[in-house]
């Protein structure tokens, strides 16, 4: 008797041990393989959204399908346009009508190249960039392609407005003509940055020089100054720069969503070139709000 009291004891003093063991054992997930810079990439979420999701594809398309509505609008009305720069200078209702639209994440998709710099855990590289750049490769964005050859059929004109140096523009062409839109083989229709003296990031003035030919019936972006100056100032200013132009958006603004890059981006940390990643990452997170103010 005495000795099966004993058994029973051990028994479930083993049970309990066994038990708390189990208990205090954390559960582990095995990692991928992969580095911490490349799972904690601020872009990540972004990139996978562009390049995998349904939501970002029908977005595009149904951007550009309310442009190509505009379009029909735009042609049977001669005092239209999309230019705060032609509105100013006027006599435009005779001239023949163009679109002025941006590249890159507007026609051509490089998220091929930001996808690079995730698996490598990096920002951004100027020569990666270069490299990209030089094979002439990017997609079109969802919808670009077809609105841009409706365009075409339309004889409406197509310009280009790129920050891209000017010292790129064969290899742009050549990415342009493999996605089978309108491109003058000279770059004509193509107004890059450092073209000419004036034309800087701002694109005013590049917009202007189009505004003397053509009667700019939209204008096509994924950036505030695609569209206006006055893009780099801070965040809440430039909500109410775009506020300001309410009447012009979906109607001759239309814009593309672009949560990798761009003047709000560095709006966030006051276009200071000088911070460090450290610096502007902190500054990312100051601007956050998790309250109402």
């Amino acid at each position: 008797m005495y000795f099966r009291n004993f058994i029973f004891l051990l028994v479930t003093v083993l049970l309990i041990c066994s038990c708390q063991t189990i208990q205090e054992r954390p559960t582990r997930v095995e990692p991928v393989e992969v580095s911490s810079a490349r799972v904690s990439h601020e872009n990540l979420n972004g990139i996978l959204w562009m390049q995998t999701s349904a939501e970002y594809d029908s977005l595009c398309r149904m951007i550009y399908k309310a442009a190509d509505e505009a379009v029909t609008k735009a042609l049977d009305d001669p005092s239209w346009t999309a230019s705060l720069e032609q509105k100013q200078a006027g006599g435009f209702a005779v001239l023949p009508p163009a679109v002025i639209l941006d590249l890159d994440e507007t026609v051509m998709d490089n998220t091929p190249y930001q996808a690079l710099m995730a698996l490598l855990g990096k920002e951004f590289d100027p020569k990666a960039w270069d490299e990209w750049v030089a094979k002439g490769a990017a997609p079109a964005l969802p919808g670009a392609a077809e609105f841009l050859q409706a365009l075409k059929a339309k004889s409406v004109a197509v310009y280009y407005i790129t920050n891209r140096e000017a010292a790129r523009e064969g290899e742009m062409i050549a990415n342009l003509i493999l996605l089978g839109v309108p491109v003058d083989p000279a770059g004509e229709n193509i107004l890059s940055r450092s073209e000419k003296p004036d034309w800087i990031s701002d694109k005013s003035s590049r917009r202007a020089q189009v505004a003397k030919t053509h009667r700019i019936i939209l204008l096509i972006g994924d950036d505030l100054g695609d569209f206006v100056s006055g893009a780099r100032d801070m965040p809440e200013k430039r909500i109410a720069l775009a506020r300001m132009h309410s009447d012009m958006w979906g109607s001759r603004w239309f814009i593309l969503p672009n949560p990798l890059y761009g003047s709000w981006e560095s709006a966030v940390y006051g276009f200071d070139g000088k911070l460090t990643d450290r610096e502007i990452l902190k500054k990312k997170f100051e601007a956050l709000k998790s309250h109402e103010e």
